[in-house]
């Protein structure tokens, strides 16, 4: 292992625990490869957004949330070979407490934020709040179940643009490690609040401010942990707790 995939930020990341596909650990990505894994993570949220009839009804539904992750999984596959399990790590129990943690801080932070923005600027609801307060039971189930892989999709779009900035950041830009990390935690933030744009009627700031900032806890839990079991433990706890209010206010008639 190099000096630099052996580096570490000590306030945040476990020693001796490398970030994968970065210094050639476990193996060298070419940006040739780096970059069919962008299109494959584009490609699996048009799967996800695109509004094609035969993915937003009935079945479609859960096949767009599915091929939401597995199409970048299955590119993961395709040019890392075996190593593509690298971005997965086994859990311990102190990871499951990192999962709520880390999902009460995000709670915490981006609620903060969230009625700062909304009393200085203004924000919408999300139209899937509406979505889901207008289910059955049965249909409420069915969205929750939903969330799960999409939510896991969500980590595989800002996790992926991730480490290939971190990668070319460093390798090809000659920022060193530290800097690497930050810029890839800031710019892949960034953008997973833009791509929220049009879920929150292309308000720019609350998608900047309010989802960037919730991006930002939440990346801290794979920076943290190098296990991105972890930062979609953390999202589907914020998230779950999220909808749960929702539903609890949609029943009481506050949310309507």
């Amino acid at each position: 292992m190099t000096a630099a995939a052996n580096d570490h930020i000590p306030w945040l990341e476990r020693r001796g625990e490398a970030f994968p596909f970065f210094c050639g650990e476990p193996v060298a990505l070419s940006g040739g490869q780096w970059l069919c894994l962008l299109i494959a993570v584009a490609v699996g949220f048009g799967c996800l957004t695109a509004p094609l009839p035969v993915l937003t009804s009935g079945w479609g539904l859960t096949a767009r949330a599915l091929l939401f992750p597995g199409i970048p999984l299955l590119a993961l596959r395709l040019v890392a070979g075996p190593y593509w399990t690298s971005l997965f790590r086994r859990l311990h129990l102190r990871d499951l407490g990192l999962m709520l943690g880390f999902a009460v801080l995000n709670l915490i932070v981006s609620g903060v934020v969230g009625l700062l923005v909304m009393q200085v600027f203004g924000a919408n609801a999300n139209a899937a709040f509406d979505v889901l307060a207008d289910q059955d039971t049965q249909g409420k189930a069915l969205f929750f179940l939903r969330t799960l892989p999409q939510l896991f999709g969500e980590e595989l779009l800002t996790i992926v643009p991730f480490l290939a900035v971190l990668h070319f950041a460093h390798s090809r830009f000659g920022l060193s490690r530290t800097h690497s990390v930050l810029l890839a935690w800031l710019l892949s933030s960034i953008l997973f609040g833009l791509l929220h744009l049009p879920s929150y009627h292309w308000n720019l700031l609350q998608c900047l401010l309010v989802i960037g900032t919730a991006r930002l806890v939440l990346s801290l839990a794979y920076i943290r942990t190098k296990n991105i079991w972890v930062s979609t433990g953390a999202h589907v706890i914020n998230d779950w707790v999220i909808f749960a209010v929702v539903l609890v206010g949609a029943s009481q008639g506050i949310l309507t």
